[in-house]
């Protein structure tokens, strides 16, 4: 997202992941085929302006965030009640939650 930044979509993919239900969690790619755009586009929009939002709720497909969030995000995956594996790891078939479908 170099360049000029298209404050609709940055809103778009932000208000997307407000929707994403408390133990729950979407992925950079899911959020991606509704907003538009590619899953890094949407890391970008989370990196810079995700603080306000439930950042933690968005991870990669393979249900993992970067080695520098997971502390901050599995205190709030706990807090939340999110399904985890018993390894720690997210438990993808139970946590995922579709914005093109609200499932």
């Amino acid at each position: 997202m170099d360049g000029p930044v298209d404050e609709g979509y940055v809103e778009s993919v932000l208000e997307l992941v407000e929707r994403v239900p408390e133990g729950r969690v979407t992925t950079y790619g899911a959020l991606a085929a509704v907003a538009g755009g590619g899953p890094r586009q949407i890391g970008s929009v989370m990196a810079r302006y995700g603080a306000p939002v439930p950042w933690w709720r968005v991870v990669r497909a393979d249900g993992t965030l970067p080695d520098s969030h997971g502390d901050r995000a599995r205190e709030n995956y706990l807090a939340e009640g999110t399904p985890l594996r018993a390894s720690g790891g997210l438990d993808m078939s139970r946590a995922f939650w579709d914005p093109a479908t609200g499932d």
